[in-house]
């Protein structure tokens, strides 16, 4: 059993928050519920080891609703304690863009994945960071290629497996795992993928002392103006389009290297 203290901050109640709550309970945390008083959280900052925000539905598209989620981010924001959004998919990328202070939380889709819901909340509490090992200066560079296309994974391990030590795997989660137990130097995500998606991948790795630092490159198929800025958005190490050569995906990934060295 655990001892940890995780907050739910919403705007009105909500009988699917009170199941959420619930789940969590169950498995040994202190839940509280607040609902609707911005000035509360202050005082609750040293006992809570995790906040969640449950986001209004529609966020993006009422204002009201969203400058309410603003200011519980203005509140949150030098706290150093692990935090969390569950809103509506639609309104995840549009708010990246709005709200910069999302970048540093964990998002969760609506309706929760509750068996990956609480294998995250459990992973982000319980387990502790390790310091990020860094490859060996005299060995080779060592990439993480995370995409749910396992033929387009194993073809770019292909094209660059003979200048660094290159590892695949074909889920969101199963990159969470690994990076847990297997420094890398750097990462090639996909943006795009099931389940849990490029974006909130590069979140949890972010809320993990362990992963924080790791240069992250998306991988898109999308190369229009808009789809292009919402990567951007998220402010990774660069970005790849998957249609890019054999040729300039080993010059983009030489050059980003020798650039972080500097």
């Amino acid at each position: 059993m655990t001892n940890q203290s995780i907050v739910i901050l919403l705007q009105q109640y909500s009988i699917v928050v009170e199941g959420i709550a619930n789940k969590l309970k169950g498995k040994g945390y202190t839940v509280s519920t607040v609902i609707d008083r911005l000035d509360q959280i202050e005082a609750m900052v040293e006992r809570t080891d995790l906040f969640i925000i449950y986001a209004p539905d529609n966020l993006s598209a009422d204002i009201i609703r969203k400058k309410y989620v603003e200011k519980i981010l203005d509140a949150l924001k030098d706290t150093p304690k692990k935090k969390m959004v569950i809103g509506d998919r639609k309104d995840h990328e549009e708010l990246l863009q709005s709200i910069p202070l999302l970048t540093s939380y964990i998002w969760f889709d609506k309706p929760v994945d509750m068996e990956l819901f609480l294998t995250t909340i459990d992973r982000v509490l319980n387990e502790a960071a390790s310091p990020q090992i860094k490859a060996s200066a005299d060995g080779p560079r060592r990439l993480l290629i995370v995409d749910d296309d396992p033929q387009y994974a194993k073809m770019v391990r292909e094209w660059i497996k003979d200048t660094y030590e290159t590892h695949v795997v074909t889920a969101g989660m199963q990159a969470i795992k690994f990076l847990l137990n297997n420094p890398v130097d750097m990462i090639l995500l996909d943006y795009e993928m099931p389940v849990v998606d490029g974006p909130q991948v590069l979140q949890m790795l972010r809320s993990e002392a362990a992963t924080e630092k790791i240069p992250v490159v998306f991988l898109t198929g999308v190369d229009a103006k808009e789809s292009v800025e919402r990567v951007m958005a998220l402010r990774p190490a660069g970005y790849l389009l998957k249609s890019t050569s054999k040729e300039n995906i080993i010059k983009y990934i030489d050059a980003l290297f020798v650039k972080l060295q500097k």
